[in-house]
């Protein structure tokens, strides 16, 4: 059965996590779905957590949506599915906490969990907004990504002893959580892509800093914060926001309004809606050292409009390194094959193949 828009919206027929998805976020999910063996690996990893006990759980412990329990939810859901033309509508539930959460979990089945203190926080627009937000982690399959990170985590725990095991490790934690930080964007992205209302995801975005006195809030001033974030005066203060970083795998909301505020106005926004954009049948086509240079491009392009003054130090050292290290992936892979699964969400989320 297909859910049909209440409101006039494009459906992305075909569309490709690929046409969203944050250059940095892409370049690595791409790597990964060539690398042969990364699929059994996969399994193996997802073997360490029980995906059903996890369903159970919730079953047990939330309010299962439904054309029952919480209607709208269930409405928003089947047309977020219907315009990023997902094979399967998945499930959702609703957890009672104070906490405004959201997340996607699960490989084989995935479902999504949002909190009471989200659905009270938001109207009916902005929570579109994140539950196509939430879609979008599931097209892409960032849920397997977000378990090797937990799995890391609790291992540093273990070996925190052993120094140089330990900072290694740290090393490869540091740069999961670069990448899932750019994955919150890439869903910021498809959660756009869903409700196709900017207003209401800058609302969202907002009332994430600022909680439900909208009436309080400016998006102009909003904006002006993110700048002057951006623009801090001092090094040190450089240094600070990279410390900050540190275990969060969120960007900040100034951040990210910043972020999908600009990628709507100057990126591929209206092209996406007017249907030029990646298909799903085009991903095993993809090219690592394609999607490296456009990462560096794109953390070039970022930094040129940084006014962050360590920023400007490492302006011109991304795009070399990245190239050098995408001909090298090829070359590396082409001799062993592709591997992977490939799709858009050939990460393993379960609507891979549509």
């Amino acid at each position: 059965m297909t859910s049909v828009p209440d409101r006039a919206r494009v459906r992305l027929t075909g569309i490709s996590s690929r046409a969203y998805e944050h250059p940095a976020d892409r370049s690595a999910l791409v790597a990964l779905r060539k690398l042969s063996g990364f699929d059994v690996l996969l399994a193996k990893l997802f073997g360490l957590i029980n995906e059903r006990a996890l369903r159970l759980t919730y079953l047990a412990g939330a309010v299962k949506v439904s054309e029952r329990q919480f209607p709208h939810i269930y409405a928003l859901v089947r047309d977020g599915s219907y315009i990023l033309d997902l094979k399967d509508v998945p499930d959702v539930f609703v957890i009672q906490s104070p906490q405004v959460n959201a997340m996607a979990i699960g490989r084989d089945r995935p479902f999504i969990v949002i909190t009471t203190g989200l659905v009270n926080l938001h109207d009916e627009e902005e929570l579109r907004w994140v539950i196509g937000h939430e879609l979008g982690h599931i097209l892409s399959g960032h849920a397997v990504y977000r378990t090797m990170l937990l799995i890391l985590i609790r291992l540093s725990l273990r070996i925190a002893w052993m120094p140089i095991g330990y900072i290694g490790l740290r090393a490869i934690i540091w740069g999961l959580e670069e990448w899932f930080r750019k994955s919150e964007l890439s869903c910021d992205r498809a959660g756009l892509l869903a409700g196709q209302d900017l207003d209401a995801a800058r609302r969202a975005l907002m009332k994430l800093a600022g909680g439900p006195y909208l009436s309080e809030l400016n998006p102009d001033a909003f904006r002006e914060q993110a700048r002057e974030y951006d623009a801090v005066p001092d090094l040190r203060d450089s240094v600070l926001k990279l410390l900050q970083l540190t275990g969060t795998t969120h960007p900040f909301a100034v951040v990210r309004y910043a972020e999908l505020d600009h990628w709507a106005v100057h990126g591929d926004y209206q092209r996406i809606l007017g249907g030029d954009y990646l298909r799903r049948e085009t991903d095993r086509d993809a090219s690592v050292t394609d999607e490296v240079k456009n990462a560096a491009k794109s953390y070039q392009d970022s930094w040129s409009r940084s006014e962050d003054p360590l920023v400007g130090i490492l302006r011109n050292v991304a795009g070399t390194a990245a190239t050098t290290a995408g001909s090298l992936f090829d070359r590396f892979t082409s001799g062993r094959g592709s591997g992977g699964s490939g799709g858009s969400g050939g990460s393993g989320n379960g609507n891979d193949d549509n």
